[in-house]
């Protein structure tokens, strides 16, 4: 009989996940106390200073927070779209604006 079915400190895919968020949640608050913002991307959760997050183009900015449009606009049957797509607008609109001020400062 296999006893590991019943041991409830067996390793489940429930256990997993959960580890796995604690693993997240970790490593945003090791780099929120950095003051840094965290992004999921192809190679994982990376941490990273706002500061120089912000400096790239807003294309780049929206991709890597998966909130461009085309990533918002598939997801129409939750909810949440609203927001993120309100988001995804701010956030060009600022950086838009951020570009045309910092281009009318002397150089």
């Amino acid at each position: 009989m296999n006893h590991d079915r019943y041991n409830p400190k067996a390793k489940t895919p429930t256990t997993i996940k959960n580890h796995k968020m604690e693993e997240i949640k970790n490593k945003i608050l090791a780099e929120y106390d950095k003051g840094n913002i965290v992004v999921a991307g192809i190679e994982g959760l990376q941490g990273m200073p706002i500061v120089e997050f912000i400096k790239q183009p807003v294309e780049g900015m929206l991709y890597d927070l998966n909130r461009n449009e085309a990533v918002v606009l598939t997801f129409l049957d939750d909810p949440k779209w609203v927001n993120d797509y309100a988001v995804c607008k701010v956030i060009r609109a600022m950086k838009n604006r951020i570009d045309e001020l910092e281009n009318q400062l002397p150089q």
